[in-house]
């Protein structure tokens, strides 16, 4: 069984529309908080301390552009996901041609690694600092967290949300007392909003904020998390949900953006007025605030970074899923998949403590905020094009004064970035002669420079090219008819793969025109398995069409067919349908996959024998 909606597990389990008033407001409230995390990671703490103790509060003023531009780009992704129903995976699937699809995974995914591996470095930190437990053990035990992701993910959405801004709010509240601690001048602060021309190190590290502050893969998490509310898919309702959903980003962004001037201000009244200037570790901080304002900055500190760590790294798993089954169409078991994320950013940031010492994290950490803003274009252009298409967003396309701010917003990132990604090429030459760098980093670096130009001119030159339809699973196929009586209720399981003529024809023979046969099909994805029932998603209208083919197809042929939509997980799904209709046979499709392929994509055969008392009939 498939599923294709964004995060199936979820898709529109929220319903906003038996709601009336404040709470109907606060219904849509949620998604923007579990993006904002992505605003206040480690990888944000070690540009803020920087730019805090190097300049003071010169550069508060960056932070708040780039939070403008941040709310810009996240309104942008919530607009594509209420309105066409697909995160920005599924919409560039459709938008590119197929091969493009395969580096835009692979780049979007080293993007989420290199995210992962702040917050394990971040949370090992935190753990060191505040119980003294190494950094190696620190980093070890990060994988356990899958267990948490995995049960959150079992409680539901509202849960899951409830999490994460608890989580949020621990480190606001934290930092709230530390303001009061350390008694910024406000006079300072206030001038520092102004904008100044700025050059050398401080350029350098504006741009650092700049990378560390607009992240690409909550682009993705974005379009898909406003697809967890339920609301009328009319005019009305779909202007109601974005303004609803500009609010809550809103709201959220700027309580990302309070939390790292926070930072940058605690490090401008803490170590910059203190003649300390070169504070760009986050030990470094930890222990200088001890020295300066006793044991409870400290510990604050070390709890607001645990909690930052936890909370970005439920999402960035999140958002590996749906970077693997939008612009792959591969779904695999959610534990072995936050499984495999984690163990890409665990070793690196194993390795470089074995061999380089602890001391080496900090540069790690910064080298994942490089990765960070080299894919960053990779998301906003195709996400600036897929909002401007008046073809497809129809009257909700961004009007040309938005396009006009979101261009200038994409060139700002895309070329300050590539400034920081040539700047940190050529430190690298200068330190080392390294042959590596000529012969794989910087003809890499073109490449990915040539596919970022493709990706920009591809949708201006086809336009008016035909959109390819995200129905993941094909469309319904003609069966033909088939006599034969034994059973009264039989279930059948489709995929709307080439398997179901095949899988429909045994059951016809079982059955013949005098029995009633219950179609099933199971929807998989992230949302349908956090949402349920409340999912309907693009490819749940696409499912439940096709599903109605089927039968439309079955009673032209002189059957009785009655369609089930299940949601979540196929197994308990399928027995569900099953004991409910007391069908009297299940005839399932088998893929024949068995081994490795078992482990990765489920065993739901077998699941379902399990789980029901009928006699099931396996098809290959």
């Amino acid at each position: 069984m498939n599923k294709s909606e964004s995060l199936s597990e979820v898709h529109q389990s929220v319903d906003t529309s038996k709601r009336t008033g404040w709470k109907r407001i606060l219904s849509f409230i949620g998604p923007a908080y579990l993006v904002s995390v992505g605003y206040m990671d480690p990888g944000n703490w070690a540009t803020d301390l920087a730019g805090g103790s190097k300049f003071g509060y010169q550069l508060i003023w960056i932070l708040l552009m780039s939070n403008l531009i941040a709310l810009l780009l996240q309104s942008l992704s919530a607009r594509l996901g209420i309105v066409r129903g697909l995160d920005l995976a599924q919409a560039s699937r459709n938008t590119y041609p197929k091969w493009v699809n395969l580096p835009l995974f692979i780049l979007a995914q080293t993007a989420i690694v290199a995210c992962d591996l702040a917050e394990i470095i971040g949370m090992a930190i935190g753990l060191n600092l505040l119980f003294g437990l190494p950094l190696i053990w620190g980093i070890s035990i990060t994988i356990f967290d899958t267990v948490i992701l995995l049960f959150l993910m079992n409680k539901g959405m509202r849960k899951m949300e409830a999490f994460i801004v608890s989580m949020v709010f621990i480190v606001g509240f934290s930092f709230l007392i530390e303001m009061f601690i350390v008694e910024p001048a406000i006079k300072e602060v206030i001038k520092g909003l102004k904008p100044s021309v700025l050059s050398g190190q401080a350029l350098y590290i504006a741009i650092g904020i700049i990378g560390a502050t607009v992240m690409p893969h909550n682009l993705y998490l974005h379009s898909s998390l406003v697809q967890t509310r339920k609301f009328e898919r009319d005019y009305k309702g779909i202007k109601e949900a974005i303004k609803f959903n500009f609010i809550d980003t809103a709201v959220a962004l700027n309580l990302a953006f309070f939390v790292n001037a926070a930072i940058l201000i605690l490090a401008a009244a803490a170590f910059f007025k203190n003649g300390m200037h070169e504070v760009a570790e986050i030990q470094d901080a930890h222990k200088l605030l001890g020295h300066i304002f006793g044991n409870i900055a400290p510990t604050l500190f070390a709890i607001a970074l645990i909690a930052a760590g936890q909370s970005s790294t439920v999402t960035g798993t999140l958002a590996g899923q749906i970077i693997m089954e939008g612009h792959l169409n591969l779904r695999i078991q959610p534990w072995l998949r936050r499984l495999i994320t984690r163990l890409l950013a665990i070793i690196p940031a194993f390795f470089t403590i074995l061999y380089f010492g602890d001391s080496a994290l900090s540069a790690l950490l910064i080298l994942s905020q490089v990765v960070l803003s080299l894919q960053l274009g990779f998301a906003v252009i195709p996400l600036i094009h897929l909002t401007s298409n008046k073809r497809e967003m129809k009257e909700f396309a961004i009007k040309l004064w938005v396009k006009i701010l979101a261009w200038t917003s994409a060139a700002v990132i895309v070329v300050l970035n590539i400034k920081l990604v040539t700047e940190e090429i050529v430190g690298w030459s200068k330190e080392t002669d390294g042959w590596y760098i000529y012969a794989i980093i910087i003809p890499l670096a073109i490449l990915i420079g040539l596919l970022l130009l493709y990706i920009f001119v591809y949708p201006i030159f086809n336009a008016d090219r035909t959109v390819i339809s995200n129905v993941p699973h094909g469309n319904a196929l003609n069966i033909e008819a088939i006599d034969k009586i034994k059973y009264k209720h039989i279930g059948i399981t489709v995929d709307f793969s080439k398997n179901d003529p095949n899988t429909i024809r045994h059951a016809l023979i079982q059955g013949g025109k005098h029995a009633d046969y219950h179609l099933i099909h199971i929807v998989e994805t992230a949302a349908a398995r956090y949402h349920g029932k409340a999912t309907m998603d693009h490819e749940t209208q696409s499912d439940d069409e096709n599903l109605r083919k089927y039968c439309t197809n079955l009673e032209a042929l002189g059957y009785k067919a009655i369609p089930h939509i299940g949601f979540g997980s196929s197994a308990r799904e399928i027995a569900d349908i099953t004991k409910k209709n007391d069908l009297e046979l299940l005839v399932m499709g088998a893929h024949g996959h068995k081994g490795l392929k078992d482990l990765i994509f489920g065993t739901t055969v077998e699941s379902v024998r399990h789980k029901i008392n009928i006699p099931v009939l396996v098809v290959r």
